[in-house]
C-alpha cells in the first residue's frame, strides 16, 4: 500500500504539469509559471489541484496527522479548537477552499506548532510556557516535559519544504521577510472574512529562520489592514524586524 506521502508527492507532480478541473471550470496554473515558481508566489490553483487530487480522505488523514482537529496542549487555560468540516460533507468545492487555507479555522498557535512539525525534521512539539520551577534561590525544584509527536514528515519532506519556504522569501511573495545576513524561510496569507464582499481581509506571515537549521518562528497576523491588504507586504516587515533583533542576539547572523 502506497504511503500518503508518497501519493501527496504524486499529487504535487501532477499539479504542476497543467490545469485541472473544478466544476467543469479549468484552473489556470497562474499563467506560465511553473514548478518551485507557482508554490513561492502563492499561485492558488496549484493548491486547489492538490488537494483535488490527493482526495478528501488522503487529506483529512493529513489534518488528523498534523493534529489540526485537536488542541495542541499548550499549558494556558482557554484554548480553542479548530473549525473543520466534517469528512463525510466535504466535496470538491469544499476540498478546493480548505486547499488553499480557507473555509476552515484554526488558531495561531495551532498555525505555529504545525509550521514547525514541518520545518523542524518532523516532530510536533507540544508547545509550552513553563521550562521548569526553581526556588528563591535558583535552585531547580522540576523540571517540565511535554509530549512530542515524532515523524509527522518525513526527514527529506522536511528538508523539501525548508528550501521551498526560503525561496518564497528569498524570490517570492515573502521577499519583504528577507533578513540581510540570515537565511529566512516563510509563507505568506491573505484570507476574505465573512461577509464575501465585505472588502475586509486577514494578512498575514509566518517565518522561520535560520532557514537551513530553524530555531525561532515568528507568525504576524493583521486584521483587517487598510489601504494594502496583502500578507507578503502588511505583515511580513513586522516578522523581518522581528528577526533583526531576535538573530543577532542568537548570534545567527553572518555578515560575510
Amino acid at each position: 500500500m502506497r504511503s500518503h506521502e508518497n501519493v501527496l508527492k504524486d499529487a504535487l507532480k501532477d499539479a504542476l504539469k497543467g490545469g485541472r478541473f473544478l466544476s467543469g471550470l479549468e484552473l489556470p496554473l497562474c499563467g506560465n509559471k511553473r514548478r518551485l515558481i507557482q508554490f513561492v508566489n502563492t499561485c492558488n490553483p496549484v493548491f486547489i489541484t492538490v488537494g483535488l487530487r490527493l482526495g478528501v480522505e488522503n487529506y483529512y488523514h493529513y489534518f488528523e496527522q498534523f493534529g489540526l482537529l485537536n488542541k495542541t496542549g499548550v499549558d494556558l487555560p482557554g484554548e480553542a479548537g479548530t473549525i473543520m468540516h466534517k469528512m463525510e460533507d466535504m466535496k470538491a468545492v469544499e476540498l478546493a477552499t480548505v486547499s488553499f487555507g480557507q473555509s476552515f479555522q484554526i488558531t495561531p498557535i495551532q498555525l505555529a506548532t504545525t509550521a514547525s512539525s514541518i520545518i523542524n525534521g518532523g516532530n510536533r512539539i507540544t508547545p509550552h510556557f513553563a521550562v521548569k520551577t526553581s526556588d528563591r534561590d535558583g535552585t531547580e525544584i522540576e523540571r517540565f516535559s511535554y509530549p512530542v509527536s515524532e515523524h509527522i514528515v518525513s526527514e527529506e519532506t522536511s528538508a523539501t519544504m525548508r528550501m521551498i519556504l526560503e525561496q518564497v522569501v528569498e524570490n517570492g511573495s515573502g521577499k519583504n521577510g528577507y533578513v540581510e545576513g540570515a537565511r529566512v524561510g516563510g509563507k505568506t496569507a491573505t484570507s476574505q472574512t465573512l461577509p464575501r464582499g465585505s472588502g475586509r481581509y486577514i494578512a498575514s506571515f509566518l517565518g522561520f529562520a535560520p532557514a537551513d537549521d530553524p530555531q525561532v518562528l515568528a507568525l504576524c497576523i493583521i486584521h483587517n489592514p487598510q489601504g494594502v491588504y496583502y500578507g507578503g507586504q502588511v505583515a511580513a516587515p513586522v516578522v523581518r524586524q522581528l528577526f533583526e533583533n531576535i538573530l543577532p542576539y542568537l548570534g545567527k547572523m553572518d555578515y560575510n
